[in-house]
């Protein structure tokens, strides 16, 4: 059975040269409405993360969440999914260094301006700014990394940085951490403070 998992796929495959059939083709029977388009898989994990917290299934919805593989490729994402190509609605979370990306990615698809959510600085620092240094750091001692943590604040060229930024460099030093992250910090806001650029995507799906 076709799920929206396939459709990533075929869609990926598609923008790197491969056919546009098969995601044409699920699109249709899936009945895909909207695109999220995202920089990298852990934001993906947040917003995976927040929608099971607000009891929504946003593949069921006609919402496909994908991640890109970098900011850079959201040109070609948009105008593959945009009005020039299968025309579903488009929308997105990015970083405030990527805002340029994704305003001339959609200007380019003909895509509605208002669909991109922007992060101050990232999610991540969203996140932590949402849940206080401390709260960060219990839930990295329940998640078993306290050590690596600790090892990695000894480190020199920590020294110097605010805890805000020692704790965010910490989340992006393991492969798979922030994907991982993404999803423990998301599940441990207090429902009054997801961040706007978060709660501004959800509310808009």
């Amino acid at each position: 059975m076709a799920d929206m998992t396939g459709f990533r796929e075929a869609v990926t495959a598609w923008a790197a040269g491969g056919p546009e059939h098969p995601a044409r083709e699920l699109a249709a029977r899936l009945s895909v409405r909207t695109v999220v388009l995202l920089e990298g898989p852990s934001d993906a994990a947040a917003i995976g993360a927040l929608a099971a917290r607000r009891g929504r299934d946003l593949a069921a919805e006609g919402v496909c969440v994908l991640s890109m593989g970098g900011a850079m490729n959201v040109g070609r994402f948009a105008r593959l999914l945009g009005p020039p190509g299968l025309d579903l609605r488009l929308t997105g979370l990015c970083d405030e260094r990527e805002r340029g990306y994704y305003a001339r990615g959609w200007e380019r698809a003909g895509a509605a301006p208002h669909g991109v959510f922007v992060c101050a600085a990232d999610l991540e620092d969203e996140l932590i700014r949402a849940l206080g240094v401390t709260r960060v750091a219990e839930l990295v001692r329940a998640e078993g990394d306290l050590r690596a943590l600790e090892t990695f604040l000894r480190q020199p060229a920590q020294q110097g940085r605010s805890p805000q930024q020692q704790v965010r460099r910490f989340l992006g030093t393991k492969k798979g951490r922030k994907i991982h992250y993404g999803r423990v910090l998301v599940e441990a806001l207090d429902p009054a403070r997801v961040p706007a650029p978060l709660d501004g995507l959800l509310a808009g799906l």
